[in-house]
C-alpha cells in the first residue's frame, strides 16, 4: 500500500466522521429545537462545542473496542478498511436523504463485518465484541426509554403544584444543560468509533509496511496517536455544525410533541445511557438511545401521544442497518481489490 492510499483511507474515515456528525446532529438538537429553546443555528453550535469538549472527558475505551474487539486485527488491510468505510458512508447517505434516523455506529459495525467476512469468512469476527454491540441495539433504546420515563415521572411529582408557566420557564433553561450533556455523550461515544477505525488501519500498516508510514503516524496496539483522536473530535463537531435537518424533523416532531420539560427528561435520560456505555467501552447508537428516551417521555404523558407507526419505521431502519451496510461493504471490498 502506498502512502497516497493510506492518506485516501484516512480522509475517507474522517469523511465518515463528518457525516456521523451531521447525520446524528438531530440526536443532540432535535428536542431543543422542536421545543423552541434554541434556534437551529445556535443549537448546532452549542452541540458542536460540547461534541469537541468530550475529547477531554472520556477515556478511549470505545476506540479500543472498535479497533481491536470487532474483527481479527490480523486480517485488516486497506481493502477491508475501504469496504467498511464505504458500507457505512453509503448507508448513512441513503438514510440521511430519506430522513431516516438510523445508526451511524451500527452502519460502521456492519461495514466492518461485511468487509471482513468477504475477505476471510466468519472466522474473522470477534464474537465477544459483536455480541456486546448487538445486545445494546436492544438495551440502549430500552434503557433510554426507562430513564427518560422515570425522570418524567419524578419531575411530574416534584412540580405537581407549580404553575405550568413557571415549569416551562425553568425547564427552558435546564434544557440547555441537558442538551450539552447529550452532546458530550454523543461526541464521547461516536468520535471514538472513527478513531478506532483509523487506529486499526495504522496498526496494520505499521506492522506490515512501516516504511510507508512516517514515524509520527505510526501506531501500535498500546498506542493511539493523539492527532487521530483530535482530528476525529474536530470532524464530528464540524459535521454537527453542518446539521442534519431532515432527521431533526423526524426526531423532534414526528415521534411525539415535546415541551421543554419533556425535552429535558429525554436528553438527560439519553445522556446517562451514553455516559454508562462509554465508561464500559460499548459502542452504542446515539440515535437508538435518544429515540427510546423520546418515546419513554411521550408515553408517560399519554401512550396515544406517541406516533407508533413512525417509531416502528425507525425500528425497521435499525434492523436493516447492519445487514445492508455489510452488503455494501462486501461489494466495496471487491471493487477496492480491483481498483487499488
Amino acid at each position: 500500500m502506498s502512502f497516497e492510499v493510506l492518506i485516501l483511507l484516512i480522509g475517507l474515515a474522517l469523511l465518515f466522521d463528518f457525516m456521523n456528525g451531521f447525520h446524528d446532529a438531530a440526536n443532540s438538537i432535535a428536542t431543543v429545537v422542536s421545543t423552541g429553546v434554541l434556534r437551529p443555528q445556535w443549537a448546532v453550535l452549542w452541540a458542536a462545542f460540547f461534541n469537541f469538549v468530550a475529547y477531554f472527558l472520556f477515556p478511549l475505551k470505545v476506540a479500543a473496542t472498535i479497533g481491536k474487539g470487532t474483527i481479527d486485527p490480523s486480517i485488516v488491510d486497506h481493502y477491508v478498511i475501504f469496504g467498511a468505510l464505504m458500507g457505512a458512508v453509503v448507508w448513512n447517505a441513503i438514510t440521511w436523504w430519506y430522513g431516516i434516523p438510523s445508526s451511524s455506529s451500527h452502519a460502521l459495525i456492519g461495514g466492518l463485518v461485511g468487509a471482513a467476512v468477504a475477505k476471510s469468512g466468519t472466522d474473522s469476527l470477534i464474537s465477544s465484541g459483536l455480541v456486546k454491540t448487538v445486545t445494546f441495539i436492544v438495551v440502549s433504546p430500552l434503557l433510554g426509554m426507562l430513564l427518560g420515563s422515570l425522570l418524567m415521572l419524578v419531575v411530574s411529582w416534584v412540580f405537581f403544584r407549580v404553575a405550568p408557566r413557571k415549569v416551562d420557564k425553568w425547564f427552558r433553561r435546564l434544557q440547555l444543560v441537558s442538551a450539552s450533556l447529550y452532546s458530550l455523550g454523543h461526541g464521547g461515544n461516536d468520535a471514538q468509533k472513527t478513531a478506532g477505525i483509523i487506529w486499526m488501519l495504522l496498526i496494520a500498516v505499521t506492522a506490515s509496511n512501516p516504511e510507508v508510514v512516517p514515524h509520527w503516524m505510526q501506531a501500535h496496539n498500546d498506542h493511539l496517536p493523539t492527532w487521530v483522536v483530535m482530528a476525529c473530535y474536530l470532524m464530528i463537531g464540524g459535521g454537527t455544525m453542518f446539521g442534519g435537518w431532515r432527521i431533526v424533523k423526524t426526531m423532534g416532531q414526528k415521534i411525539t410533541k415535546l415541551k421543554p420539560v419533556g425535552g429535558f427528561c429525554a436528553e438527560t435520560g439519553g445522556a446517562m445511557t451514553l455516559f454508562l456505555a462509554s465508561a464500559f467501552g460499548i459502542p452504542v447508537s446515539t440515535t437508538h438511545t435518544i429515540t427510546g428516551a423520546i418515546v419513554g417521555v411521550g408515553s408517560c404523558n399519554n401512550a396515544k401521544a406517541v406516533r407508533w407507526g413512525v417509531a416502528g419505521n425507525i425500528v425497521w431502519a435499525w434492523i436493516l442497518t447492519i445487514p445492508c451496510s455489510a452488503f455494501v461493504a462486501a461489494l466495496a471490498w471487491e471493487i477496492g481489490r480491483r481498483v487499488f
